[in-house]
């Protein structure tokens, strides 16, 4: 008798807690798309049928489970297996991973700075955040992660994967990882927790380049935008030729950043990102706003699989508009769009909502942005040359009128030489760290901005500086 009527009262207890919001949802539906309700006349019946079904597993699971289990945990996890069911992106936020997912929208948190998703019961790596203990551990775009401190993943979901990779500042936990897909030889890295400090946005002078390091898009980056570009215009002056923007590994971030970003380089009133669900009136278009601030500077926007969500916006944006060039591998792919819904007194909802469309209407979503010019990542190396035939080596050749005085002054530096080599010696190992963090793809951005620059140069009618004559120089000494 008592299991009936604990059976009757989880039944009216849910039939209350989603009549309402059912009903409100219908009315407003009837209200903006028309007679919803009389095209379907069943709808609210076959819910309530689904909800008694809901309601019997929930007793039996509470009753019988072989552990005793709160109702608390029993209904979020449901929740959270509705949502994530969707795809890889919905899910449910209780009220610590919702503060979580606040703060680390402020640019801190804790844990191991790596963005993930789920993928075939896995977790995926999207992308590792710079300077953090899974950039440092080497984590790469694409790495699989199959166990957690020797726990599958498979049996958890991708929040609480979340969870358990976070956790008190100097502890740590061990990852199991393929590389290369789930054919991968699996290997262990083993992590510290680390308060993570996200700097948005940093920037480096490239002898007459800026270039721009965005990391994520949080509440700090157009500002961190902003400084760094007055600080570029600042020390490099009228030398500067041009901008690379690296969203290399960029997992991406809040909506409102990629607009505001992408506005810093487009005219005023371009069409930015659009975003397509399922009802059209609620279709949207961001246009920028303010103008461009580098004053039509060329721009290389680096890319490769680990630039997701918010960066494909900007990268997507700025190559329609033919406003950058973008170099480097195919993007992650993410474009599809989570509204953050929040629910009184539990955490909050994250639903899937619409899909990213860029400019000229093309989706991001698994396809991600081809970039103008593939480049691979490489290391650069040095290759022996064999001893070849030279001017020098033709029987009568003419000798060279300063190679007298070429040869006296190499006598009186050598002593000068043999002195330095001891401090040679010291600053090797330091050529060679530099050397290892050689970085292919941002050289040839480099190179790129200073060929546009040279041809728009050769092109206009401005004068080029010459180099002043052998005869000039002597008469000015």
């Amino acid at each position: 008798m008592s299991r009936h009527i604990s059976r009757f009262w989880a039944v009216l207890c849910f039939v209350l807690l989603f009549a309402l919001p059912i009903g409100a949802s219908l009315q407003a539906k009837s209200v903006d798309r028309g007679d919803a309700a009389e095209t379907k006349p069943d709808s609210n019946s076959d819910t309530y049928r689904q909800l008694t079904l809901f309601a019997d597993v929930l007793e039996r699971t509470r009753a019988d489970y072989v552990d005793e289990v709160t109702d608390e945990k029993l209904i979020e996890n449901a929740i959270n297996g509705m949502l994530s069911s969707l795809d890889p992106h919905s899910g449910f936020l209780n009220k610590k991973s919702f503060e979580d997912m606040q703060t680390q929208t402020r640019g801190e948190f804790g844990g191991l700075g790596i963005e993930i998703t789920m993928e075939d019961n896995l977790v995926k790596v999207i992308s590792p955040i710079d300077e953090t203990p899974a950039a440092k551990a080497g984590l790469q775009p694409n790495d699989l992660i199959t166990h957690i401190d020797n726990k599958p993943v498979t049996e958890i979901t991708l929040n609480e994967a979340v969870d358990k990779m976070r956790g008190v500042p100097g502890t740590k936990v061990t990852l199991t990882v393929r590389r290369g897909g789930i054919s991968g030889q699996p290997f262990d890295v083993t992590l510290t927790r680390a308060i993570i400090h996200v700097q948005s946005v940093k920037w480096e002078q490239k002898g007459d380049v800026a270039y721009i390091r965005i990391r994520t898009f949080n509440e700090q980056t157009q500002p961190g935008l902003d400084k760094a570009m007055a600080e570029a215009e600042q020390k490099i002056g009228g030398k500067l030729v041009g901008y690379v923007i690296d969203l290399r590994n960029n997992p991406g971030g809040l909506l409102d950043q990629a607009i505001s970003v992408s506005g810093t380089f487009l005219d005023a009133g371009q069409d930015i990102v659009s975003t397509r669900g399922r009802h059209k009136e609620e279709d949207l278009v961001y246009v920028s706003k303010g103008g461009d601030k580098t004053k039509g500077k060329p721009i290389v926007v680096l890319i490769n699989g680990g630039s997701a969500s918010a960066s494909e916006i900007v990268a997507g944006a700025l190559q329609d508009h033919r406003r950058a060039i973008l170099l480097g591998t195919k993007s992650f792919g993410k474009g599809s769009v989570q509204t953050i819904i929040p629910i009184a007194g539990a955490g909050a909802m994250r639903l899937t909502t619409a899909r990213y469309y860029t400019p000229s209407g093309r989706s991001i979503q698994a396809k991600g942005i081809e970039p103008d010019i593939e480049v691979q990542p490489a290391k650069l190396e040095e290759i022996a040359a064999g001893k070849g035939l030279s001017e020098a080596d033709l029987r009568g050749a003419l000798k060279n009128d300063m190679a007298k005085k070429a040869e006296k002054k190499d006598e009186e530096d050598s002593s000068d030489d043999r002195k330095k080599d001891k401090v040679k010696d010291k600053d090797q190992d330091k050529d060679e760290k530099k050397e290892e963090a050689y970085d292919y793809q941002l050289e040839r951005g480099l190179d790129l901005i200073r060929g546009i620059h040279l041809f728009e140069r050769k092109t206009s009618n401005e004068p080029e500086a010459k180099e002043p004559s052998s005869k000039t120089a002597g008469a000015k000494k």
